[in-house]
């Protein structure tokens, strides 16, 4: 009897051991969700924490698909002083000759634009035909005639040093469109010549009233002026 009410004792202590102790909780101010579906523990969820707040949250953007818009560009003005004027210009039919004339370029460029006549030569030649039985054949060739050149010569009117030569004829080794237009970039007081033989050419000289002439009053903008390509092209 005694040894049943011993054992009685020492559970009634244990338990109230346990009531004094208490249990401890787990703490909520950081919590953890992670691991597997509970239904599905192979299947992946996504794993969520929360920290102390160094980022806020907030409603992301909505990406907006801009909209297709026609817009007007405005078609660009050239001004008056944009346009280039003739200073000189000539028409001569050249047998070894030559004609010069002289002018200050202090606002570059210049355009030098001529159309040439080149004399023409005709002549027989015979070639073999590329078509069986027909054999040798004449055939009439109709070309400029290489003794016909124009050519057009830009230099320093004092020391002479040559910044442009150019023209028509490949007798000169130059080619053959009848009407061009040369740019003259540099700055200095120049010295143009024209020469030629065989040919007749119009040439004429423009420059930009602006900073070249000092009173361009005479100059009728619609008829003694127009606009020029700043890269000229060159027609046969």
């Amino acid at each position: 009897m005694k040894e049943k009410l011993t054992r009685i004792a020492f559970c009634i202590a244990i338990v109230g051991i346990l009531l004094v102790s208490g249990c401890v909780a787990p703490s909520k101010n950081n919590q953890t969700s992670s691991g597997g579906n509970f239904y599905n523990p192979d299947q992946q969820t996504t794993v969520t924490t929360t920290t102390l707040s160094y980022v806020t949250e907030v409603t992301p953007f909505i990406s907006v698909t801009p909209t297709s818009a026609y817009r007007t560009i405005p078609p660009t003005i050239q001004q008056d002083e944009e346009k280039y004027c003739r200073i000189y210009s000539t028409t001569n039919t050249y047998s070894y000759n030559r004609t010069a004339i002289t002018f200050d370029l202090r606002s570059p460029p210049m355009y030098i634009n001529y159309t040439v006549k080149p004399s023409n030569i005709t002549y027989n030649r015979v070639i073999t035909s590329k078509i069986t039985g027909e054999g040798e054949k004449t055939i009439t060739i109709d070309t400029y005639s290489p003794y016909s050149w124009f050519e057009v010569i830009v230099r320093n009117k004092s020391s002479g040093d040559i910044y442009l030569q150019d023209g028509f004829g490949t007798g000169k080794g130059y080619n053959e469109y009848l009407n061009r237009t040369l740019k003259v970039m540099k700055r200095d007081n120049m010295q143009i010549e024209f020469g030629g033989n065989n040919i007749t050419a119009t040439a004429s000289v423009w420059v930009k009233p602006s900073g070249n002439i000092d009173d361009f009053s005479r100059f009728n903008l619609t008829t003694d002026c127009a606009y020029f390509n700043p890269n000229p092209r060159d027609f046969g």
